[in-house]
């Protein structure tokens, strides 16, 4: 019975590395045309990402559940209101049920419209996540105004980027 076990084990573990592994190797990176996503917006409007092409577009997956992603809650708020001019933020709430996320939208001000709640048991199951390769939160995503995938970036490195373009032109 132990041997049954720890075979079931070891091959749970050996599936998780191939999900693991095929998420992250058929995701979009760096440079490449960033994966267009449609969604419903929490204000009940369809949304396509390829729409926002003009302007930088910051894609930040995130959890109500999650510490670390509550922890940048003020940064993300910060950079948004003094970038809003030449950043947009779609903000891709990754949930295990509807309204958990209303709770952390309403204490730190997520202002912005563009707010989609995918609601999944796993991250990992997510299809816009598997699209970008996240399997874990927080992700940040910033996409140039031609629509490519620039990096993952920090909230300071971001702030950078657009001060500098901003002071540029």
């Amino acid at each position: 019975m132990k041997k049954i076990l720890n075979y079931s084990i070891l091959g749970v573990i050996i599936l998780f590395g191939v999900f693991y592994g095929y998420t992250k190797l058929s995701a979009a990176g760096e440079g490449d045309v960033a994966p267009d996503l449609e969604a419903t917006l929490v204000d009940g409007t369809s949304f396509k990402l390829s729409k926002l092409k003009g302007k930088y577009v910051l894609l930040d997956f995130w959890g109500s559940w999650c510490a670390p992603c509550l922890k940048e809650s003020p940064e993300l708020v910060a950079l948004y209101k003094k970038h809003s001019g030449n950043l947009t933020v779609v903000s891709i709430a990754l949930e295990k049920d509807s309204k958990s996320w209303e709770k952390v939208v309403s204490k730190y001000g997520y202002t912005w419209k563009n707010q989609i709640v995918d609601q999944n048991r796993f991250v990992m199951l997510s299809e816009i996540a598997r699209k970008y390769g996240v399997s874990e939160i927080p992700a940040k995503f910033l996409i140039s105004p031609d629509g490519k995938l620039m990096g993952n970036y920090s909230f300071e490195e971001i702030d950078n980027l657009l001060s500098n373009t901003v002071s540029n032109r």
